[in-house]
């Protein structure tokens, strides 16, 4: 074999490796087989063990729950949110900017060409002169030669063949994360509109609160006034005039705070939809009931709600993300081949650039192998081993709290429905009784004592119920929250579906 066969055979044996492994997708470090079977039984079961026996039908909840409650500002705070609303705006740039992250990798693996042009001008000095004779000082150096002019122009490229994956395994790395990035925009839409439900129901039910203490001190004002005259006219005591004072000042303490709640709710839902505190007021600061629950509620079987959860599609995206950076690290222990390129044009004179005589190339493959780092290579595939485990380990916790918090939520749902139909039964058993009780007072056959008693557990009645019926809708929105609902929406174009 001639010097010249042996000069060739590196580069043509590197060239054929880089073509095998390019052909056959030569990729090093573990390929993803798929997030770990975490509670399987719960998972797989036909409903969730803590699923009330009424008011529940198995069955897919549909995305947009809220539209079940039948209110139409409750609608439009929630569109406007997810339209306007600055976390969700944040979240969406975080994507944006994961998906610029992916197109750099993606990048990486095609040539680099680039383009330069330039013009040099400049002066040489004259040798002759300064190898001349000291000791001749007859003579004037030479002013040197005048000044002279280059151009040149042309193209270089570079290229770093994936021998063996690493590139691929980062952009895989980075495509993984893109997805999970993805799924937290979709967790950060199912959060928001639980929260502007939450905050709207907290907002009607402070508004009815207040409400009922303001016509309750209106009544018992009344009384009072009755009293007077009673006490006037000699058939009533001080004492019960002292005692019915108390109970219309204790009844007005209660409108200050519920007074003061309801803006806080006001302006918690302007800022929730991307306004200022006090854009709303005009629209929501007149009091409405409460929206009303449907008769039963759609829930799905464990594995639709796993299915469906975005928290946990961002947590599985991310584990399947740190087991590509794991190939990406293997990849440093192996050789690297480069391929450098540069064509160009050079002349003394621009007319003359481009003339093939002045063209010239340059062709340099480089193999480049780490072979001695004492140990960095290892120790940054050891780290993404653990970062792969606890990647796994944080998706375990999160299908356990999925799943508990599912659990937890039913639990809470089918206990209240339960408490407040005993609350409406207290209710209307006290107002009964207060009714009673005024018919005797103002017939002379009753104490004062007994009717601001029976007033006060009205009173008490009312207000639990209110806040009863309130309770069991934030745990209906509660519900549909840990269902992961909610961002399967028309706002919510670009985000991930379920894989």
């Amino acid at each position: 074999m001639t010097a010249t066969r042996y000069s060739r055979f590196p580069f043509a044996a590197l060239s054929v490796l880089a073509a095998a492994c390019a052909l056959g997708a030569c990729t090093v470090g573990p390929d993803y087989r798929g997030a770990p079977a975490v509670a399987p039984d719960a998972a797989r079961a036909a409903s969730f063990v803590r699923t009330p026996a009424q008011g529940v039908t198995p069955a897919r909840a549909p995305s947009q729950w809220w539209l079940a409650l039948n209110d139409a500002q409750l609608n439009a705070l929630i569109d406007a949110a997810l339209a306007h609303n600055p976390d969700l705006r944040a979240a969406q740039a975080r994507l944006r900017e994961s998906r610029a992250q992916l197109q750099q990798q993606r990048a990486a693996e095609l040539p680099k060409v680039g383009a330069s042009a330039a013009a040099i001008r400049m002066r040489q000095p004259d040798l002759s002169a300064l190898s001349s004779s000291s000791g001749d000082s007859g003579q004037s150096a030479s002013s040197g030669r005048g000044p002279i002019t280059f151009y040149t122009a042309g193209f270089d490229a570079s290229w770093e063949i994936d021998l063996f994956g690493g590139t691929r395994r980062a952009v895989e790395a980075a495509s993984e994360e893109a997805q999970a990035v993805d799924a937290d925009l979709a967790d950060t839409q199912v959060s928001l509109a639980a929260e502007v439900a939450q905050a709207y129901i907290d907002l009607r039910d402070e508004q009815q609160r207040l409400a009922l203490a303001q016509r309750t001190a209106q009544l018992q004002e009344e009384m009072l006034t009755l009293t007077e005259q009673r006490r006037a006219g000699g058939t009533a005591a001080e004492v019960d005039v002292e005692r019915l004072t108390t109970q219309v000042e204790n009844t007005r303490s209660t409108i200050t705070p519920l007074a003061a709640q309801v803006e806080i709710s006001l302006d918690q839902l302007a800022v929730l939809t991307g306004k200022a505190p006090g854009a709303l007021d005009a629209e929501l600061a007149t009091a409405q009931p409460l929206p009303v629950l449907p008769v039963s509620v759609a829930v799905s079987d464990p594995n639709t709600m796993l299915a469906q959860r975005p928290d946990i599609r961002a947590a599985e995206r991310r584990l399947a993300s740190s087991n590509a950076q794991i190939g990406e690290h293997v990849a440093d222990f192996l050789p690297k081949l480069t391929l450098f390129g540069d064509l160009g044009f050079s002349a003394a004179e621009p007319g003359h650039l481009f003339r093939k005589s002045n063209f010239s190339w340059v062709g340099v493959p480089y193999l480049q192998w780490n072979v001695l780092d004492f140990g960095r290579t290892l120790g940054a595939v050891r780290g993404a081993e653990a970062s792969r485990d606890e990647a796994e380990a944080r998706y375990e916790k999160a299908v356990l709290a999925a799943l508990q918090d599912a659990n937890a939520a039913l639990s809470r749902y089918g206990y209240q429905r339960e408490h407040l139909v005993t609350l409406q039964k207290v209710q209307t058993s006290a107002e009964r009784s207060a009714t009673l009780m005024r018919q005797r007072y103002r017939a002379g056959a009753s104490s004062l004592v007994d009717l601001l008693d029976t007033q006060r557990a009205e009173f008490l009645a009312q207000q639990n119920v209110v806040s009863g019926q309130a309770d069991l809708l934030k745990d209906f929105v509660s519900l549909q929250k840990s269902l992961g609902l909610g961002w399967q929406t028309s706002q919510t174009a670009g985000t991930a579906t379920p894989g």
